[in-house]
């Protein structure tokens, strides 16, 4: 990957020469059958059916899926492209039967879809899971259509391997404006504070996401994947379906958000990426979250309203004579 001139602003994550020679050196590949602990927070740079012979059995405690969606897309130097409905469905099933056994009775799914593969995605994944819910989220970047909608909302669908699994609600509430602030009899607020001038509400969370921003150029962390998952999104799925100290596997890791929010919430992780340059990419991230813990829009253990949280921010920074971050 050559590195070109960013403008002043872009925060985009970039490696030069020697820090991928750095990198390169902690990512791993398997020849052998491994236990949990020789690959608890690792990268595992290889194709995922070459990796899986040498998993462990009953070890993870949350799966998230990122999978290529049914379209002709290039990841870096590995292309993805296009099959029919029923070729997909084979190809899914292909790795997601072999994934199957690496789980703990008590583990979570989550498995990303756009409007095309999501049909697929549900029907091959309840021959093997127990379906909870379709979270869809607003991706509100991506261009116009002169022809069609605009697409810009995807699907997350949320299995479990069984009937006993773990869901945090108190983890997950979302502070979201106040429209109509109202009160009791004695003028106290109901269900809602002030915060910086505002009202909030504490609210419960829906399969409906509107609050997530896509990583883009002025974001600590964007990258050059096309694909990239924001950190808040896998926050949301890491902290109501997994405990400190639990197992998250990512066996399609790109650039690495699933492992890097699985380190900044105190969870273990697993990533496997095909991809050199995605996985010294993760590697990289995985190494600044040993300094920077911050989630951006999630701040006290709580997930803010989309733009809340900097308004809020900045309201009380002013108000402390600091500048706003």
């Amino acid at each position: 990957m050559k590195n070109k001139p960013l403008a002043k602003m872009n925060r985009t994550l970039t490696l030069t020469t020697a820090e991928r020679n750095e990198y390169r050196k902690r990512l791993i590949r398997l020849d052998h059958l491994v236990t949990p602990l020789e690959i608890l927070n690792t990268t595992i740079c290889q194709d995922l059916m070459e990796a899986l012979p040498f998993l462990p059995d009953g070890f993870v405690d949350l799966l998230f899926l990122d999978p290529p969606y049914n379209l002709d897309r290039r990841f870096n130097r590995v292309p993805f492209r296009k099959k029919s409905m029923d070729q997909y469905a084979e190809w899914m099933d292909g790795w997601l039967s072999r994934l199957v056994p690496l789980l703990k009775p008590t583990a979570s799914v989550y498995i990303c879809a756009d409007w095309r593969s999501s049909p697929v995605v549900h029907a091959v994944a309840s021959r093997y899971f127990q379906p909870r819910n379709r979270i869809t989220w607003e991706r509100e970047k991506g261009r116009g259509a002169a022809r069609n909608w605009k697409n810009c909302l995807e699907d997350i669908w949320f299995f479990t391997h069984s009937g006993r699994y773990t869901f945090n609600l108190e983890a997950v509430k979302m502070k979201r404006r106040v429209i109509a602030p109202y009160t009791h009899a004695n003028g106290e607020p109901k269900g809602w504070v002030r915060e910086a001038g505002t009202e909030f509400r504490l609210t419960h969370p829906s399969n409906l996401w509107t609050d997530i921003t896509v990583p883009f150029w002025s974001m600590p962390e964007n990258t050059i994947h096309p694909t990239q998952k924001p950190e808040k999104l896998l926050a949301k799925i890491i902290l109501a379906s997994s405990n400190p100290g639990d197992v998250v596997l990512d066996p399609f890791l790109g650039s690495g958000t699933a492992s890097v929010t699985a380190k900044k919430l105190g969870r273990y992780y697993v990533g496997i990426e095909i991809d050199e340059t995605y996985c010294c990419l993760a590697e990289k991230r995985l190494h600044l979250a040993e300094r920077e813990k911050m989630i951006q829009g999630y701040e006290d253990g709580v997930f803010w309203e989309r733009n809340t949280l900097v308004e809020r921010l900045a309201k009380r920074s002013r108000g402390k004579g600091r500048p706003s971050p």
